[in-house]
């Protein structure tokens, strides 16, 4: 039970770490620095590339901060509690990656906030059902799906002021990112054996197995031996 708590307590650690950047870089971009904004991604140009350090903890408004920080905070968590072995490789991974993509494919202007990355972790979570096929990652697949289904939607060009690259090119990346760690599977996933077989034991069976194969006068005088 300890080790439990302890695992769950050190899985919320880092994401609550980067929440209150998020925060705190906000605070400051909306009372002293409200140029902040010029640190995230512009494509294609040199001075952009900082932003694939810096944008995800820029963002627009309020509204903006608060929509990217519980999704982030959540996927997190669950990465970090329940894929251990790949959790800070593939949320560097996705961070950079998401990032750079940006940088090389999208609009030139400038891209700011989390949601690249929100969407690069609900990706990966989802296709690491598809490919592992554990009982676990399925579940949290269907979690995802049942909490987030509705952010298809966000991949599509409908607001100007919307960075959709960031969207669609973050769950691109969480596919990869997915599919790259698809055999490093967690202990917890590992097939086992069922005791008897795992013992070295033969299984008992309620009938002898070559009772099929004989005829009828064979399987008689079989019983009239056993008597």
């Amino acid at each position: 039970m300890n080790n439990v708590k302890q695992h769950f307590i050190s899985s919320v650690q880092f994401p609550l770490f980067v929440l209150i950047i998020m925060w705190v870089t906000h605070l400051v971009k909306a009372t002293i620095w409200p140029g902040l904004y010029m640190y995230g991604i512009y494509p294609r140009e040199l001075i952009g590339l900082r932003g694939i350090f810096l944008s995800p903890f820029i963002h627009g408004d309020l509204g903006h901060l608060i929509s990217n920080s519980a999704p982030l905070f959540l996927m997190m968590v669950m990465i970090l509690y329940f894929y251990r072995t790949v959790a800070m490789r593939s949320f560097l991974m996705i961070y950079f990656l998401s990032g750079l993509s940006v940088w090389l494919f999208a609009r030139p202007v400038f891209h700011i906030g989390a949601s690249g990355v929100v969407y690069g972790l609900v990706s990966f979570v989802f296709w690491s059902g598809v490919f592992r096929r554990s009982v676990k990652s399925i579940i949290l697949a269907l979690i995802v799906v049942f909490l987030y289904s509705g952010l298809i939607f966000g991949i599509l060009p409908n607001d100007r002021g919307i960075s959709w690259e960031s969207h669609l090119l973050g769950g691109v990346v969480g596919l990869l990112t997915a599919y790259w760690y698809k055999e490093e599977i967690e202990t917890d996933e590992e097939r086992r054996d069922p005791e008897w077989l795992s013992s070295g034991e033969p299984k008992e069976h309620f009938l002898p197995r070559d009772i099929f194969e004989k005829t009828k006068a064979e399987r008689e005088q079989d019983a009239n031996r056993l008597w």
